[in-house]
This record gives structure tokens, sequence and C-alpha cells, in this order.
């Protein structure tokens, strides 16, 4: 088996470098040996088959990905500009998931996350002063050692990230082409749903397509781990914690049989405080808490 060499710059790491090494290891190491330099040294980037953040050069032909230049290494079309992580996933992605469409969903979900951060581009507004989100680059960074710790220690680490990265891509592959799967099914049941406010599920599909019609309210489907029946309400984007319709408010908090006497369902067991959600011990008692709640 041949070996591909890939070498990055040394010392601190960062979620860029990280993600471009995963990128190229999944790639290759089906057919080859994968060799991990990390070095500031110019003599050793002649013989690498990827030269990946460091360099000053972006000629993806010749596998040499860079983007510290003048003039960077261009943007995407939204604008944030290519990091070296998107520089090698725009390559390589597709042959990585086997997908064009995947590759296009987690450069959209995680590779322009990663390069907007290295090239300093703010993606975030916070609702709350000082308080934001955890992102993939804090989670990277907490394991960079800290003043008190042994450096030498960083290559060994950033090899442990390396592996972290590859299992965080080939999740995301899983995730995502399951995902589109279902949408496929979701799409299909709305369809032949005759009363669109409510969508009934054989089991829990990721049904979060439907929000993109303005017709459904709650969802039914049963939870594959407990055998139990959830009645949940759709809210307004995926992003927003705010029900199309809320559950009747005086279910809130409720469980057992203090639920089953007040909304007269037997089998009812909890709703949320929020009312999103309620769950039934049967699919009949499911039924029976969202007509209510349809007509509430």
């Amino acid at each position: 088996m041949k070996t591909l060499k890939i070498v990055t710059h040394n010392g601190d790491f960062h979620s860029d470098d990280i993600f471009a090494v995963a990128v190229l290891s999944l790639a290759f190491e089906k057919e080859a040996q994968i060799e991990i330099v990390r070095t500031r040294d110019a003599s050793q980037f002649a013989s690498a088959d990827f030269l990946v953040d460091i360099g000053g050069i972006n000629d993806v032909e010749k596998n040499r990905f860079d983007h510290h230049q003048a003039g960077g290494a261009g943007a995407r079309e939204n604008g944030i500009p290519f990091a070296s992580a998107g520089l090698v996933w725009k390559k390589y992605g597709e042959l990585v998931c086997g997908s064009l469409e995947i590759a296009k969903m987690i450069d959209e979900k995680l590779v322009t996350h990663i390069d907007a951060n290295d090239n300093g581009v703010n993606i975030y507004s916070p609702v709350f002063p000082n308080i934001l989100p955890y992102t993939i680059q804090d989670l990277v960074h907490i394991f960079r050692p800290t003043w008190k710790e042994d450096l030498l220690s960083v290559d060994k680490t950033f090899l442990e990230m390396v592996a972290m990265a590859k299992k965080i891509i080939t999740r995301e592959i899983v995730v995502l082409t399951n995902l589109k799967e279902a949408e496929d099914l979701v799409g299909k049941e709305y369809e032949l749903t005759e009363d669109k406010r409510l969508i009934i599920f054989s089991q829990k599909y990721p049904w979060y397509g439907l929000m993109k019609h303005p017709e459904p309210l709650f969802v039914i489907y049963q939870d594959g781990v407990n055998d139990l029946w959830r009645l949940k309400a759709i809210s307004d984007g995926s992003q927003v914690f705010k029900n199309r319709k809320d559950l009747p408010a005086s279910w809130a908090g409720k469980r057992d049989k203090e639920l089953a006497d007040t909304t007269g369902v037997p089998d009812a067991l909890f709703c949320h405080n929020k009312l999103f959600l309620a769950v039934a011990k049967s699919k009949e008692g499911a039924l029976a808490l969202a007509k209510i709640a349809l007509e509430n």
C-alpha cells in the first residue's frame, strides 16, 4: 500500500487544519497509508502529497490548500471566505460523502462555520450579552495545551482531534443521508393526509420538513424506545421555539392521573410545561389528545 503525506503547520491547532486533515484522511485511507507531518520547515513542503493551511499557495490541482496568502483563496456565493477546511472539502467532500447533495449540506452545516471562524468572520449575533454559542471551534480549543501543560504533547493531541473530526464527519454523513431518505417518506405522508393539520407517522421520522408547509400544527409518532405515542406541536422554524399552536394551557406540567382527569383520555401520561409535547400509552390516546388540541 502506498503512503500519502499530509503536511500542515505545527504549534497551536485550529478546527480548520484539523478538519482539513480529517477530510483527506477519510478520502484516501482505504487506498493508502496516511502520514501526517506537522512542521513549518519549508524543505518538507515539496515532498507533501497534500499541503494544508501552510505554504501560501492555493492550487487545488496540485493539492495545495492555503488561504493565508495576499488576496486569500476566494469566497462562497454567500461571501464567507474559504479557509483550508473549505478548500479541501470543496475538492474532496463529494468523494468522502458519495453524494454531492450531502457534501453541500455538510458544507453549510459544518465546514462554512469552521471557515468563517478561521477567517475572522462573525456569523452569530448574541441575543443575551456575553452569552455565545458553544461552537466546534470552542470544542477544539479546549484540547489545546494551556500555559501550565506540556506543549510537547500538542502533536499527539492533534492526531486525537483529527480522529474525533473523522468521527464527526462520518456521523454527519449518516445523519444527513438518513434525513434525506426520511424527507421523501414525510413528504408522501403529508400528501396522503386529508386533514393536514395533523400528520401521523408509524415511527419517529425527522419530520422538520413539514415546517415548509403552512397547514401542519401537530405530529403524532411512536417513541421507539418506550413504545409510547407522542403528540408534538410544530414550531415556526427549526431555530424558533414558538409553537404554531400550543397544546391546551390546562395540560401544562400535568402527568398520569391528573392529566388523564383533565383531558378525559385514560392513558394520557404527560404534558410538557411549555405545551409542545404530550405523551400517551397508545396511538388512540395520542389521537384523542390531538383532537382536543385541534378543537381547543
